[in-house]
């Protein structure tokens, strides 16, 4: 299986899942392929064949982008290291849930929550510790009772009850006929993701400045003019786009270039984004442009922003010039 068939089995499962789906993102490096969107649950979604690409700094970005964009990011790949992922089983990078396109394909298609996570030493399961409990409570029988008859310790059983702690899919099984009880805890794959609100301000931790003051690049500078009309912007380094915008009121897909044949087709993509995000776009371009919009993303030359005095105004001028570019 080659990465290609892979996205087009993802493209597929998450079609059939009732998903509406951005264009592939078809620049590199990139943080996300596809952008996915169904009521109310977004996924920015990775491809990898090998889950172990993923490196550091793609799934900080991920991770950004998903809580600015009130969503979830996943990897979605076949194998890891030598082995190829195994069905109804979760895999972490760098705190990004990753799983293969059977997992996938039974958590949004059939409804079939994963219950194994992969972890170093082998596979766990979380346990239900108050079915647990009420079991063993319900058979009359001490911790060291069940600790002997599993072969583990009383104070892990405890952990299990009281603290919901992983145990080996051996131990789950035994505990399961012993009390003839199911168990494992099904894994909310969205869930475990982290957390779908966007946090207040998301910065990259230790990140150094990518330019001394006084020495800004022009793409900072018209961030910064985007920041002082009341937005707090997002960075990014491998989306396309140059940052993300965000104040009370609106979330922008925020582009930075001057005019060329690029901006045009990173200004259709983040369209294609935009529409699956829910958010508005605009492409920023230092000098003249040729043009006033590009499906849903507005271009604005740097000197009509300089006009703008503060956020509301941005909106109502991109909303102006969606609806002028609409009519014509």
């Amino acid at each position: 299986m080659t990465k290609e068939v892979l996205i087009h089995q993802i493209i597929d499962v998450l079609a059939r899942a009732g998903f509406a789906l951005s264009d592939r993102c078809n620049i590199r490096p990139r943080s996300f392929d596809v952008a996915a969107r169904k009521d109310d649950t977004l996924l920015l979604c990775k491809v990898l064949f090998n889950i172990d690409g993923l490196n550091e700094e793609t799934a900080r970005e991920m991770k950004y982008l998903a809580e600015y964009l009130g969503g979830s990011a996943i990897v979605v790949g076949a194998k890891t290291r030598d082995q190829m992922l195994e069905d109804s089983v979760v895999y972490m990078r760098y705190d990004i849930l990753a799983l293969n396109v059977q997992t996938l394909h039974d958590y949004f298609v059939e409804n079939i929550r994963p219950l194994v996570s992969a972890a170093p030493g082998g596979l766990y399961v979380s346990i239900e510790g108050d079915l647990l409990k009420k079991a063993r409570t319900n058979h009359s029988m001490s911790l060291g009772t069940l600790a002997s008859m599993v072969g583990v310790s009383r104070r892990t059983i405890s952990k299990y009850e009281e603290e919901g702690m992983d145990a080996s899919i051996d131990v789950v099984l035994q505990l399961e006929d012993i009390f003839g009880v199911e168990l494992a805890k099904p894994i909310d794959i969205l869930k475990s993701c982290g957390s779908r609100k966007p946090r207040k301000k998301a910065e990259p931790e230790n990140e150094e400045p990518k330019a001394k003051p006084g020495a800004l690049l022009p793409e900072d500078m018209i961030l910064n003019t985007i920041s002082m009309l009341g937005y707090d912007v997002l960075p990014t380094a491998q989306a396309p786009f140059k940052a993300i915008s965000r104040d009370k009121s609106s979330v922008i897909l925020t582009g930075v270039s001057e005019f060329n044949t690029t901006v045009i087709k990173r200004a259709h993509l983040m369209s294609s984004i935009s529409c699956i995000t829910e958010t508005q776009s605009v492409f920023i371009i230092n000098g003249r442009s040729k043009l006033k919009s590009v499906e849903n993303t507005v271009l604005i030359e740097k000197k009509e922003l300089d006009t703008i005095s503060d956020s509301q105004e941005l909106l109502d001028f991109i909303e102006e010039r969606k609806d002028t570019h609409s009519g014509a």
